[in-house]
């Protein structure tokens, strides 16, 4: 970064750049040309052909091509990003470099701030107003109320104030200690009542943990994220914690601050991974600017601190973990720290706009008609108010990018004019690598799909959420392929799923095509992808293609499984292509069990018919973790049978009907 260019320094610039981002040469030698034919023939038409049933796909016949899409196929220009920043270090003086060096190396910043006079008492220089605090930002008023009653309440889960461990030997589940040692619940307590009425509880809380910590460094909550979000908690909602009745508090808690703030300038540069550090190097540059003889904490932190912006975050805004939360997180983090700047009346560094710019447009892409996110990457049906609130505070006025080819979320959308809007959410990119995954699934080409506000196919999602409702021992196979709306094969997972949130080999290239078809009659977005993930153990790249009519009724898909090698291997191999249906859906068989109906709790009707020849379909209990962490019953349908090992094509149709 000190060449004051934005460095990822990662393979998955290969892997999410060139791999991605248009057809890949197959191992049989095969060009561009080639993969284009295969493509065509793998499309089907719009238009219903005349005697057939209205809702029924008509697959391609074999070898044949469409020649409606043939020549009438444009390619939708890619979302336009914004222009990075420069993420150097911001042009100072000779006497700041000299500063961030000093403080680098270990000089105390007392000694470079006054040399002469005695060390400052701590203090805080201002009062944080920041917009994701109070009635309006986005605690959960909920879980404010829960602690004025004497509890906890953590994605549904209650737990006695009075009974909590806030020691280093407590053995928190990772929801509770994230909200307990991250202080997370200072922002649902100024949720739910003016600060008068919360300092009491406030305090009562904060004492109880100081104590339970008098010298801290150890412990679930000494990491370098967790140390971060404390401080910056504690820098923020000063005012709850420092205008009780307690005064001997006071003094125990600036003394907590600057402890915490000296123990991450020691340690920050081996945070766990790169979102962590950049926690860190947030918390020691708001450090910097609220306590005492802090100009040379600042500057040094300003420093890591745009580095760790650049080496957390993707080209086109996207956090390397691929987790809606994190995404949240990261702007949760710039908005607190911009408003720390606004309470000393200093200018934030043009990167925290710019990157604020940059990581909005990919969130609000996974957006369903509802308003809330869809279920990726460990994540639940985040609620709208919660995203809405965080987008106000940001500032940010954007539209959705629709085409992430880094963080590899693809967006399409339809509307009927005046009628309600359909959304359809695409995973087209590997999942994170190992270093960046928090917790990692294997959810590649799976896909979410809503019509106005009621989401129709979905994934589990909530595997980060385990620990509240959600019991801890499904939170790997809330992570698996089949927790997610995609093709099976032989009930392995694309990706190797490990403990701990960890993940393991499997997808390692996408090769991703968008495109906008027009057959005549009807427009629709086109998308196309493959992964390899099921190549070294099966021979077979799954390819699937969605496309969504520009009226946004009708989704067609088809799931091809080819030779990863000139050659295809003998015999037959089960698959599975799991639809995991939304809440409160009903559903019916068909007597041939090639479709299924889908009544709709608005009153509407939807079919899914099978095309081909190959698998029947049935209904299969499942489960959903919404956005407040419970877990809710639902259905799937799934389409079974034996493909031969040489490869098979398996296309479907979702219609709404009437």
């Amino acid at each position: 970064m000190s060449d004051g260019s934005l460095t990822m320094g990662r393979a998955e610039r290969a892997r999410s750049g060139e791999a991605v981002s248009g057809p890949a040469r197959g191992e049989d030698g095969r060009d561009g040309a080639g993969d284009e034919k295969s493509r065509a023939q793998s499309a089907f038409p719009f238009d219903d052909f005349e005697g057939s049933e209205p809702h029924a796909l008509v697959a391609d016949p074999v070898g044949g091509r469409d020649a409606g899409f043939a020549d009438d196929t444009a390619q939708i220009e890619p979302s336009r990003a914004l222009a990075l920043a420069d993420f150097a270090p911001p042009r100072t003086g000779p006497l700041d470099a000299m500063l961030r060096w000093a403080y680098r190396v270990g000089i105390s910043p007392t000694l470079l701030a006054s040399p002469l006079r005695k060390p400052a008492k701590p203090r805080l220089l201002a009062t944080v107003q920041s917009p994701l605090s109070g009635e309006s930002g986005i605690g959960e008023r909920g879980a404010g109320m829960a602690l004025r009653a004497g509890h906890f309440l953590v994605n549904g889960v209650r737990a006695p104030i009075a009974q909590m461990e806030f020691g280093p030997a407590a053995r928190l589940t990772p929801p509770f200690a994230r909200r307990v040692h991250g202080f997370g619940w200072l922002r649902d307590l100024s949720a739910c009542a003016p600060r008068e009425q919360c300092a009491a509880v406030a305090e009562r809380i904060l004492g109880a943990w100081l104590d339970a910590n008098p010298q801290g460094t150890k412990g679930p909550a000494w990491t370098v994220e967790r140390a971060g979000q404390r401080l910056i908690a504690w820098l923020v909602h000063a005012p709850f914690l420092l205008a009780g009745e307690q005064p001997a508090l006071r003094p125990q808690l600036l003394e907590a601050m600057v402890q915490t703030a000296r123990w991450l300038d020691r340690h920050v540069e081996s945070a766990e991974d790169r979102f962590g550090a950049l926690t860190g190097w947030c918390a020691i540059v708001a450090a910097g600017l609220l306590l005492p003889d802090g100009r040379a904490r600042r500057v040094y932190g300003e420093a890591g601190m745009l580095h760790a912006l650049g080496e957390a975050v993707s080209d086109d805004g996207g956090v390397l973990s691929r987790s809606p939360l994190a995404q949240m997180d990261a702007i949760a983090l710039l908005v607190d720290l911009t408003a720390c700047y606004d309470a000393v009346g200093r200018t934030p560094p043009p990167a925290i706009e710019a990157m604020l710019g940059l990581l909005v447009p990919p969130l609000l892409a996974l957006r369903h008609g509802d308003g809330g996110l869809g279920s990726w990457q460990g994540a639940a049906a985040t609620p709208a108010a919660a995203v809405e609130a965080l987008i106000a505070a940001s500032g940010v006025r954007a539209r959705p990018a629709r085409d992430c080819r880094q963080w590899g979320y693809q967006l399409a959308s339809g509307q009927i004019s005046g009628g309600a809007r359909s959304v359809l959410q695409f995973d087209a990119a590997p999942p994170p690598r190992p270093r960046h995954a928090r917790f990692g699934c294997a959810s590649t080409l799976a896909f979410e799909f809503s019509h106005g506000d009621q989401r129709i196919v979905v994934n589990c999602g909530g595997a980060e959420l385990a620990g509240g409702q959600v019991p801890v021992r499904i939170e790997q196979g809330l992570r698996a392929t089949a927790a997610h709306s995609t093709l099976v094969l032989d009930d392995a997972n694309s990706t190797a799923i490990l403990i701990k949130g960890q993940i393991g080999k499997g997808v390692e290239e996408v090769d991703f095509t968008r495109s906008l078809v027009d057959s005549g009659k009807r427009k629709a977005e086109r998308l196309e992808a493959s992964h390899d993930g099921y190549a070294s153990r099966f021979g077979l790249i799954h390819r699937r293609i969605l496309m969504l009519s520009s009226d946004g009724g009708e989704l067609r898909g088809e799931d091809i499984l080819e030779p990863a090698k000139k050659r295809g291997q003998r015999g037959k191999i089960g698959f599975a292509i799991r639809f995991h249906i939304g809440p409160h859906i009903e559903l019916m068989l068909a007597e041939d069990r090639r479709g299924a109906g889908l009544a709709l709790p608005d009153g509407s009707y939807w079919q899914l018919r099978l095309g081909g020849v190959e698998g029947e379909l049935g209904i299969e209990e499942s489960l959903w973790v919404d956005g407040e962490g419970r877990p809710q019953p639902i259905q799937q349908l799934v389409v079974e049978g034996l493909t031969s090992r040489g490869g098979g094509s398996f296309p479907w149709l979702l219609k709404k009907m009437g």
